[in-house]
């Protein structure tokens, strides 16, 4: 028996069937096996300690999730020298405790944080393939003119005083310094520029002189934002948002960043050349989803711990 247009019917539910289960594997499997990206950076000063930074990002907590509640709180037990959450810990207004109590072991390190626009704003259901146009089209954020009318706000003041209660720095768009272990680190941080909230011109001309090592901060990578960071001789970036392209093709790898980032470079390590210099650049993949997007294919949820030690420099 045939369906219309020629094709047999039972071609036609072998594909509704191989559709269904990669959802169902995306949704129920991948989600929700979570990873630990382990990386080294050299770009310590010579004779620097190494250095390990966990950083965790784009949680999207929904309540409920305690298989990703659990994992997170596990993650203490790799002893990091200090912590960077890069942003978007929440996809439901009433997941600030859930997100608190996930985070609470690693709140025993030092840390820092900046938001993502989902700690400001709450997702509205939003059709899976307009995010895949939007890459075509050239959009990129809220059509760049922050929330539209509409969107809920999400309580993000309560993020703010339970991370900065634990003594983690708020890093948006402004500078700190962590002392870990008798070493002083210096953060340069921004808002979101996913909805336009990066100022980087409170925060510009590069490094303070003072910390044994510097590097900068942001939820988004923008390239507006890393050319800044790079060229005021920032020698490490890391960022979040991009969920390492969410949805991939296995073998070739990312469709979409969500932003105006080549999809080379959607998650892991690597190097953002501007004016003259370069520095290393690290994207998280993050650990959550939208929660009106739950599926992640050929992209594991994951958290990344860095390992920064000295140079080579090159006679």
């Amino acid at each position: 028996m045939r369906a219309r247009y020629g094709i047999p019917l039972k071609v036609t539910a072998g594909v509704m069937a191989a559709g269904a289960a990669g959802v169902a594997y995306a949704a129920g499997f991948e989600a929700r096996s979570f990873r630990l990206r382990r990386v080294t950076v050299p770009v310590l000063p010579a004779g620097m300690r190494p250095l390990r930074i966990l950083q965790v990002s784009d949680i999207h907590m929904v309540g409920g999730q305690r298989k990703k509640q659990r994992w997170l709180r596990s993650l203490a037990g790799l002893r990091p020298d200090f912590v960077i959450n890069t942003g978007d810990n929440l996809s439901d207004p009433e997941g600030v405790p859930e997100v608190l109590d996930a985070l609470g072991p690693l709140m025993e390190f030092p840390g820092a944080y900046v938001f993502g626009s989902n700690d400001y704003y709450g997702p509205k259901f939003r059709n899976p393939g307009r995010y895949l146009l939007e890459k075509v089209s050239g959009k990129h954020g809220l059509n760049g003119q922050g929330p539209a009318v509409g969107v809920p706000r999400n309580p993000w003041e309560g993020l703010r005083d339970g991370f900065d209660e634990a003594g983690w720095l708020n890093l948006t768009n402004t500078r700190g310094t962590l002392k870990v272990a008798g070493v002083e680190i210096g953060l340069t941080g921004l808002d979101d520029p996913h909805i336009k909230r990066d100022r980087y011109a409170e925060v510009a001309g590069g490094p303070l002189s003072g910390p044994d090592f510097s590097m900068g901060v942001v939820h988004a990578p923008y390239l507006r934002a890393l050319d800044a960071f790079a060229s005021d001789g920032y020698p490490l970036i890391l960022a979040g948002h991009t969920h390492g392209g969410q949805l991939c093709i296995p073998f070739y790898g990312a469709l979409v960043t969500n932003c105006d980032l080549d999809t080379d470079r959607v998650k892991g390590l690597s190097t953002h050349e501007a004016a003259g210099r370069t520095s290393y650049l690290h994207v998280s993949a993050g650990c959550g989803t939208n929660r009106y997007t739950p599926v992640r294919f050929a992209c594991p949820p994951e958290a990344s711990l860095l390992t920064l030690t000295p140079a080579q420099h090159r006679g």
